[in-house]
C-alpha cells in the first residue's frame, strides 16, 4: 500500500493560508504526504472563502469537479471547511455539497485526525485531538517569509461581513506563543514576518505579563510591533487587516521602526458617511481621512492600499462620488475594490435592500479602477532612478520560442545563457522585476529602477 496522502485547496485571504499551513502540520503529523495531484490524493480539503457570493460559487464548482474522481475513488474522503462551513448555521450550504464527507468550520481542524481515523482508520497513525488549533505549528511554505496569526474572529460586526459568524467573535493569541513562534522562523532563516487578524490592531494580550519591562508602548498592538522589531533577523515586518479605529498614535509610531515595511493596507469601504453607517463601519469620512494624514505626517512616503465596496445597499450616486472624492484626498496606491453581494446572515440581507443594479456596480467599480490605475502609475514615476529593496520570492528562466528555435544554433546558445528574471516585493509592496539567475531567490538586493509602469517596477541589480 503506498503511503497515505492528502491534498489541500485554498482560496481567500492570508489567514485561510495560514489556517491550511496548520491543517498540514496535522495532517503530516498523523503520517498523510501531500500529493500534488487531487486524483492521486486519499483525502482532498478545501479551505474555502464566503466574503463574496463569487467565493462561495468556485467552492461549489470545484466540489462539482472532484465528483469525477469520487466516482472512480470511492473511498476517496472529500473535506470542506473554512468562512463557508463557519457561517452555514442552518445547513443550507451542505445541503449542497453531497459528496462533501467532512464539514467543519475552521477552530475544529483539531479533530482532522479523529474524523479521518474514523471513516479510513487506515490512512492515520493517531487519532488524537487538538483543542486548540492556534497551538498548531504551521507547515510554513517559504523559508525567508511567513504570516503569523495573532488573532481570529471580529467583534465589529460590519452589516456586509460574515466573518463574525464564520470565525467567532475575537480570540487573541498570548503575546508568548506568538513570540516564540517568531524566534523559532528566525532562528530557521525567516525575514520578514507579516502579522495576521481580522481586525489586527485591535490585539489585547491575554498575557501582558510576558512583555518586555522595558516595552515602551501601552497599546499592545503597539507593544508587539515593538517586540517583533527586537527580535535579530527580522528584517521586514507586516500586518494585516487593521480597522481605523484602532490606528492610535502609538501604532503609528511603532510602524516607523526599522523593520517595518513602508506599506499598510487600511479598509475603509465608503466615502459617505450615511454608507458607511449602514455598514456599521463607526467612523466618518473624514475620520478616515483624519487617519491617513497622521499616517503621512509620521511616514510621508507610506504606500497606503485600501478595500472598497461599490454599490451597498441604497448607495446613490451622490454617494459614490463621495467615495470617488476621498480616493483622491487619500491618494491610495492600490484598492481592492468589491462590487456588493448579499450574503445571508448578515444583517445587511435582513436590514436592507440590494437595490444597485449589476450594471451600475460594474460600472462604479471601472470608475475607481481607472482611477486608481492613474494615480499609481503617476506615484510609480518616483521609483526610477530611486534604489528599492527587494525580497526576491521567485525567478522565471528564459523562454524558449518557436522564434527562436529557428535562429541559428549560436544565437540560440547565447540567448539561453541569459539569466532570466527575478520578482519580489519593494519594502512598498511594489512587484519589481530584474534579470537575474535563481541564487538571488531567498536573498533580499538593492535594485536600481529604470522604468515604472502601474503594477511593475522594473530595474537592475545595484
Amino acid at each position: 500500500m503506498s503511503t497515505p496522502s492528502y491534498h489541500l485547496i485554498t482560496y481567500g485571504c492570508q489567514m485561510n493560508k495560514n489556517d491550511s499551513e496548520r491543517m498540514e502540520t496535522l495532517l503530516q503529523g498523523v503520517g498523510l504526504v501531500r500529493a500534488e495531484e487531487e486524483g492521486d490524493a486519499d483525502v482532498i480539503l478545501i479551505n474555502t472563502c464566503s466574503v463574496r457570493q463569487s467565493a462561495e460559487d468556485r467552492v461549489f464548482g470545484k466540489v462539482k469537479a472532484l465528483n469525477k474522481i469520487k466516482k472512480k475513488k470511492p473511498d476517496l474522503i472529500v473535506g470542506v471547511t473554512g468562512c463557508m462551513a463557519g457561517r452555514d448555521r442552518d445547513g443550507a450550504i451542505r445541503k449542497r455539497l453531497p459528496i462533501v464527507d467532512l464539514y467543519f468550520p475552521t477552530k475544529d481542524m483539531g479533530q482532522l485526525p479523529r474524523w479521518i481515523g474514523e471513516i479510513r482508520p487506515e490512512l492515520v497513525n493517531s487519532t488524537d485531538a487538538v483543542e486548540d488549533y492556534l497551538k498548531v505549528k504551521p507547515e510554513y511554505h517559504s523559508k525567508r517569509q511567513a504570516f503569523v496569526s495573532i488573532q481570529t474572529g471580529c467583534n465589529k460586526f460590519c452589516t456586509y461581513c460574515v466573518v463574525p459568524f464564520a470565525r467567532g467573535l475575537e480570540k487573541n493569541r498570548p503575546i508568548l506563543d506568538i513570540m516564540n513562534e517568531i524566534r523559532e522562523l528566525v532562528a530557521h532563516g525567516c525575514v520578514e514576518i507579516t502579522l495576521l487578524g481580522q481586525t489586527v490592531n485591535s490585539y489585547i494580550a491575554p498575557d501582558p505579563e510576558n512583555f518586555s519591562a522595558n516595552n515602551p508602548y501601552e497599546h499592545h498592538f503597539a507593544r508587539i510591533l515593538w517586540e517583533v522589531n527586537q527580535v535579530e533577523g527580522v528584517t521586514r515586518l507586516h500586518f494585516t487587516a487593521p480597522h481605523p479605529l484602532h490606528m492610535t498614535d502609538e501604532v503609528i509610531d511603532a510602524m516607523a521602526l526599522p523593520a517595518h515595511l513602508n506599506f499598510i493596507h487600511l479598509p475603509v469601504q465608503s466615502g459617505d458617511d450615511e454608507v458607511l453607517r449602514r455598514m456599521n463601519r463607526r467612523y466618518t469620512a473624514a475620520e478616515f481621512i483624519e487617519v491617513i494624514d497622521r499616517l503621512r505626517a509620521k511616514i510621508p512616503n507610506l504606500a497606503i492600499g485600501t478595500d472598497i465596496i461599490v454599490g451597498f445597499c441604497g448607495e446613490s450616486e451622490e454617494q459614490f462620488q463621495k467615495t470617488v472624492e476621498l480616493f483622491k484626498r487619500a491618494d491610495f496606491d492600490i484598492s481592492y475594490t468589491a462590487q456588493y453581494s448579499t450574503r445571508s446572515g448578515t444583517a445587511a440581507a435582513r436590514a436592507f435592500k440590494d437595490d444597485v443594479s449589476r450594471e451600475e456596480k460594474k460600472r462604479r467599480w471601472e470608475v475607481l479602477q481607472k482611477l486608481m490605475e492613474g494615480i499609481v502609475y503617476k506615484k510609480n514615476q518616483r521609483f526610477v532612478g530611486e534604489i528599492v529593496s527587494v525580497l526576491v520570492d521567485r525567478h522565471e528562466p528564459p523562454k524558449v520560442t518557436d522564434e527562436m528555435l529557428a535562429m541559428p544554433e549560436k544565437i540560440q546558445e547565447l540567448m539561453a545563457a541569459q539569466p532570466g528574471l527575478c520578482y519580489g516585493q519593494s519594502r512598498e509592496l511594489k512587484l519589481t522585476r530584474f534579470p537575474g539567475g535563481e541564487e538571488y531567490v531567498g536573498q533580499i538586493v538593492d535594485v536600481k529602477v529604470t522604468r515604472a509602469d502601474k503594477w511593475l517596477l522594473e530595474g537592475e541589480v545595484v
